[in-house]
C-alpha cells in the first residue's frame, strides 16, 4: 500500500492562530466576549453632543460611563426585557372528534429594554431607559437629578 504525502506548505504555520489568538477565539465561541457601545447624548435644553461608552458582558449587563461637563457618571445597565421571549399556551377543546388537547408556542424576537442607574463622584445621579439594544443600535432617554432629559443614541463600536 502506498500512502501519498504532500510536502508541508511553508506558510501553513503562519495561518495557524497563535496561543493568544486561539484563546480569544475559544472565549468568543463560549460567549465570553463583550460588546462595546458608543453612546451619544443630547440634552433637551441645548444642542451640545455628549458622549459615553457601555461595555456589555454576557448575561445582559453592561458597565456605562457618560461624561457631562466635568462630571463622569458611571454605573450599569440591566436588561429588563430580553430580546427573545417564549410563551406556552395549552388548553382543551371540544371538536368534531370530541374533547382533545391543543396548544401553541409563541416565540418572538423584539427589542431588548434596559434600565441604567448612574452616579457621579459628587453623589449626583442619572437614570436611563434604553431601548432597541438588539442588532447593534438603539435609543433611549436619560434624566439627571435636576430633571434635565437627555436623548440617547446607541451604536456598537464597529457600526456607523
Amino acid at each position: 500500500m502506498h500512502v501519498r504525502t504532500s510536502p508541508r506548505h511553508p506558510r501553513a504555520d503562519a495561518r495557524a492562530p497563535t496561543g493568544a489568538a486561539a484563546a480569544l477565539l475559544v472565549a468568543c465561541l463560549l460567549g465570553a466576549c463583550s460588546t462595546t457601545y458608543d453612546l451619544t447624548l443630547m440634552p433637551s435644553n441645548h444642542g451640545t453632543l455628549l458622549h459615553g461608552t457601555a461595555v456589555e458582558t454576557p448575561g445582559g449587563q453592561a458597565s456605562i460611563s457618560i461624561e457631562v461637563g466635568d462630571r463622569l457618571y458611571t454605573g450599569n445597565w440591566v436588561k429588563v426585557t430580553p430580546e427573545h421571549t417564549t410563551t406556552y399556551v395549552g388548553a382543551s377543546s371540544w371538536g368534531w372528534a370530541g374533547w382533545g388537547p391543543f396548544g401553541g408556542v409563541d416565540r418572538s424576537t423584539g427589542d431588548a429594554v434596559a434600565k441604567a442607574l448612574l452616579q457621579a463622584a459628587d453623589g449626583t445621579g442619572m437614570r436611563c431607559d434604553l431601548f432597541g439594544l438588539t442588532g447593534g443600535q438603539g435609543t433611549g432617554k436619560c434624566t439627571d437629578d435636576k430633571g434635565l432629559v437627555y436623548d440617547v443614541q446607541i451604536r456598537t463600536r464597529n457600526s456607523k
